[in-house]
């Protein structure tokens, strides 16, 4: 981490703990899944950057903070206590086992109440791409610390979301995703399927998987074998290519995490039955995938618009993933399939591109404009994070 990218991420970090009731510690703080996530990851690097325990004391509250905050029921509803309907004692114990909120400022859409397009991006419910991230998040804790507790609530987690975001479709054949829930899980909320949301659980099952492996517990882990066949199968023949930033940024992110799994000895490839997923070939998917987003974001001409008319935290989440770039090629380098090796390489012209993303969002003009004010808090983590990206991707 270069030293002003490092005391960047740094101010960053402790700005957003006292904006959002973290630091000092409010009787409402404002919690909102995505951006915990991430902002967990960067108080993990942070503390292993400088070695302060500050940072890791932070990270540690605030993992507690969402499952005291989203992990129960919001303060307007009737419903009071753990979402997942454990009493106190045990909710404390498993407090991810029914799922975690969103953290949108509106009450989620009733199941008899007609549904509005405009409303449901304000209106709160579970995310299956937030949870993901949040699993996430909580592996990196247990990895940081060595405590299995995190590992086990990320894998707990993993189980309950699988089971309630995904679905067989009445006429039969190959399960599907929801991409919104209802807070207690009953209900979908939205009935499409996000487009990476299968790929973005198959990775990060793998990843959990992998950890618990490595991971001594006094009690073994759930065991994830089942979803991560269920996931692979979804994911098999998906289209993953998208113009989104945030999405080719994703790709990336999974493209790192892909690879790990497959030196650290997690599946690589299909059994006879197809149970496991073949992760080289799924690799080069993502891989020509996201050199399409990149090929897309680079002749979009939207580097050359004026920040208002940008979103920092979309652009932002592709430079994260470009950081992974030289990771992802390190590790491919004891690849068999050299071809992936090729794959990786010719993502390296467009790594300045993430570095200049992040340039432009850290000077003061930019954030003075209405696109950065209005998605504040997410835009600030999602910076530090770009700058310091070590404590999320794992580096």
């Amino acid at each position: 981490m270069a030293d002003a990218a490092g005391e960047g991420a740094r101010g960053i970090m402790l700005d957003f703990a006292r904006l959002t009731g973290l630091d000092p510690p409010t009787e409402r703080p404002v919690r909102y899944l995505w951006t915990d996530a991430f902002a967990v990851c960067n108080y993990l690097g942070l503390f292993r950057e400088f070695q302060d325990r500050g940072f890791l004391d932070l990270g540690l509250r605030l993992v507690d903070q969402v499952h005291h905050t989203l992990g129960r029921h919001r303060g307007d509803d009737r419903r009071k206590g753990w979402i997942s309907g454990l009493g106190e004692g045990e909710g404390e114990v498993h407090p991810t086992i029914g799922g975690l909120r969103i953290g949108k400022k509106l009450p989620e859409r009733r199941r008899d109440e007609p549904a509005s397009e405009r409303l449901e991006w304000d209106q709160d419910g579970q995310y299956f791409h937030y949870l993901t991230k949040w699993m996430h998040a909580l592996s990196q804790t247990a990895r940081v610390t060595g405590d299995p507790r995190f590992l086990r609530w990320a894998m707990e987690l993993a189980k309950t979301a699988h089971a309630r975001f995904t679905s067989t479709p009445r006429s039969g054949g190959q399960k599907r995703m929801y991409w919104k829930m209802s807070i207690d899980l009953s209900y979908p909320l939205v009935t499409s399927m996000g487009q990476h949301d299968p790929l973005d659980g198959l990775v990060t099952y793998c990843e959990l998987r992998l950890a618990a492996r490595r991971t001594p517990a006094p009690s073994p882990m759930p065991d994830l074998g089942a979803e991560i066949a269920e996931m692979a199968g979804i994911c098999r023949g998906m289209e993953l290519a998208t113009d989104d930033p945030l999405g080719t940024g994703g790709l990336l992110a999974d493209a790192l995490g892909i690879a790990r799994i497959m030196a650290g000895g997690g599946p690589g490839f299909a059994g006879a039955s197809g149970a496991e997923p073949d992760l080289p070939a799924l690799l080069g998917d993502v891989l020509s995938a996201a050199l399409f987003g990149l090929d897309a974001f680079a002749d979009s001409g939207c580097q050359d618009l004026p920040a208002d008319f940008r979103l920092a935290f979309r652009e932002l989440g592709l430079s994260i993933g470009l950081s992974a770039v030289g990771d992802l090629i390190r590790i491919l380098e004891g690849a068999t399939d050299g071809s992936l090796r090729v794959q990786a390489e010719a993502l390296l012209p467009f790594v300045p591109l993430g570095e200049a993303i992040t340039r432009f969002w850290s000077d003061g003009n930019p954030q003075g404009s209405g696109s950065w004010r209005e998605h504040r808090e997410i835009n600030m983590v999602m910076l530090a994070t770009g700058l310091a990206p070590g404590g999320f991707l794992g580096i």
